[in-house]
């Protein structure tokens, strides 16, 4: 629909309810994979990162061809519409070909016991064995725990009302739902400090990544000294140089996924976190610096979304392992939601602030992922070899 869109305001809005639509989706993948992974596995889950490089990749490949071949006009809303049959397919192929089952931790916790048995027979079929597992004998592991048979009986209640049904879901965004988070000391600080990275992150991403192409046009105009304009410049080599940098995103994924189970003290989870934030960084500053050329400034792109790649690989499969499971979708919807806030202010205060247009940003950028590793690094849990709760 936002392809054929006659006004700005309705391009705004459209995009607006594509992105509500992303940012509900991106934190429950992670948690939601993450419950049926067994802990051998759980670099898995950093391996997931590495679909958004390939998309990206794709993304750019699709928007050199139309953008670059076809008049402004057309170009983008060729491209747009592209962009939306693949991303329909994607949605047939989830929900129309694999089944997704619902978390049974989620279930037990709220009391829906019965369905949390049926989960896990689903996916002893799925995986051609058996299982043992009964709601009978979880009734006789309450009992063990404490609680009395008659507890457990009142957790089996029929499925509630319209009303009541309402107003369970309203009670899930009252601060009740995120007192777990901070239930003693260190999951407190921990709960703290990650969303603190994802805040900044969300800011410092898009300070950079999204203005990356305008970048691009801008060394590639002041290399050819020529007056072309500026949508002219990015239809042709500003398009490829973004290719070519979004390539490198898909072995830092890759190798994040190996990284994260490093037996090294300096790796695991919060060390390779840690050190692709401060690579990333790094490169920020040195693009500024450095980048004057076309050529320098895709050399500092391309280890640029290197070190990005890791760091947003080993971030969303760090950040559920560090909650509870009962509150761990809260947790990483907290963190989704301070990412996509920040990441709105960006391109406000890339448009607004004083000073070079071309440099001011991406320096802004490189502050706040620096105060990111920062924070990560103040981070007191390593979820590595660690059995999740």
């Amino acid at each position: 629909m936002s392809a054929y869109a006659q006004s700005w305001g309705s391009v705004c809005f459209f995009f607006s309810a594509l992105g509500f639509g992303v940012g509900g989706n991106l934190p429950v993948d992670g948690a939601l994979f993450m419950e049926f992974l067994p802990d051998a596995s759980s670099a898995l889950l950093t391996l997931l990162s590495v679909w958004w490089p390939f998309g990206q990749l794709v993304s750019s490949l699709i928007a050199w061809y139309y953008i670059g071949n076809w008049p402004v006009e057309q170009g983008w809303r060729y491209f747009i519409v592209t962009i939306g049959i693949v991303t329909f397919a994607m949605f047939v192929v989830r929900f129309f070909v694999f089944h997704l089952f619902e978390s049974p931790k989620f279930l037990l916790n709220k009391g829906r016991q019965h369905e949390a048995v049926a989960v896990i027979h689903g996916l002893a079929y799925r995986n051609g064995t058996k299982t043992w597992l009964t709601s009978e004998l979880l009734d006789l592991v309450a009992c063990e725990d404490g609680e009395d048979l008659a507890h457990v009986a009142e957790k089996k209640i029929p499925a509630p009302s319209t009303m009541g049904f309402l107003r369970e879901k309203l009670q899930s965004f009252s601060g009740e739902r995120l007192r777990p988070l901070f239930q003693n000391k260190t999951l407190g600080m921990a709960t703290s400090l990650i969303w603190f990275c994802w805040a900044t992150i969300g800011m410092g991403y898009p300070l950079f990544n999204a203005f990356l192409p305008q970048y691009f046009a801008r060394a590639h105009n002041e290399a050819s000294d020529n007056m072309q304009s500026e949508t002219d410049t990015i239809s042709s080599d500003t398009y490829r140089n973004y290719a070519i940098a979004s390539v490198m995103g898909v072995p830092g994924s890759l190798l994040a996924a190996y990284l994260v189970d490093h037996p090294s003290p300096f790796l695991g989870r919060r060390g390779t976190l840690a050190s692709s934030t401060l690579l990333s960084a790094v490169f920020l500053f040195l693009f500024v610096f450095y980048g004057t050329t076309s050529t320098a400034q895709l050399l500092m792109s391309c280890v640029e979304a290197f070190a990005q790649n890791i760091m947003y690989g080993v971030l969303y499969a760090f950040t559920p392992e560090i909650f509870p499971a009962p509150v761990r979708g809260a947790g990483t919807g907290v963190a989704s939601f301070l990412n996509r806030i920040t990441g709105l202010m960006a391109p406000i205060i890339a448009a607004t602030v004083p000073g070079d247009g071309a440099t001011t940003p991406i320096i802004m950028s490189a502050v706040l992922i620096l105060s990111a590793f920062i924070g990560i690094c103040l981070i007191p849990i390593e979820t590595r070899g660690a059995s999740r709760l």
